[in-house]
């Protein structure tokens, strides 16, 4: 029987598994290439670990919001009329139970309506005003996005951007509604 040196060895059985999975050769897409994406879904977690630019979760799962530096809100056209998004475009909420620009919404309804964080001054952006923006401390000492006098949340069956099935819905003894550029309540 005859043997062959460890190294060379090595390279004949890499030759031989490139080779049998399709090697570089031909039509094949190269190996490096990244699946195409079938839908939208949220961002995850990043090679350094940082959270998505998003309020929601580092895996992108509702239920938990994560706070965003200098949160953006800009404006969006959707099914519903001009309304506020995130940066990555999730439709942002109000909450009518919510009063003088102060949460109401804690423990299961936070997380049914994750609150928007932000970990510094919230920044308008396409369409948004400035001059509506603020935050309000919630009872854990974050910090939730204000706009106009309220309050701004996602809603958990909202799957990717532009969604907006949390639209005038009542939950939690109250109305909940995507908000215009305004800073009031999308109706109709």
């Amino acid at each position: 029987m005859r043997t062959f040196p460890a190294p060379l060895t090595g390279t004949a059985i890499a030759l031989f598994l490139l080779t049998a999975c399709g090697g570089t050769g031909g039509d094949a897409a190269p190996a490096s290439a990244p699946p195409a994406p079938a839908s939208y879904s949220p961002p995850g977690p990043s090679p350094d670990d940082s959270p998505p630019m998003t309020g929601m979760s580092p895996d992108g799962s509702p239920g938990e919001a994560t706070p965003v530096p200098e949160a953006p809100v800009s404006v969006a056209e959707s099914g519903i009329g001009r309304i506020l998004v995130d940066g990555e475009g999730r439709t942002l909420y109000l909450f009518e139970k919510d009063k003088n620009g102060k949460s109401s919404c804690y423990d299961a309804c936070a997380k049914a309506w994750p609150p928007y964080l932000t970990e510094g001054k919230p920044k308008a952006e396409e369409g948004a005003k400035e001059n509506l923006l603020s935050t309000t401390a919630r009872k854990d000492g974050a910090e939730q996005v204000v706009y106009g006098d309220w309050p701004l949340y996602y809603y958990q069956g909202d799957e990717k951007a532009g969604d907006t099935s949390g639209h005038d819905i009542e939950e939690f003894g109250a109305e909940w509604y995507a908000v215009g550029p305004n800073g009031k309540k999308i109706t109709g």
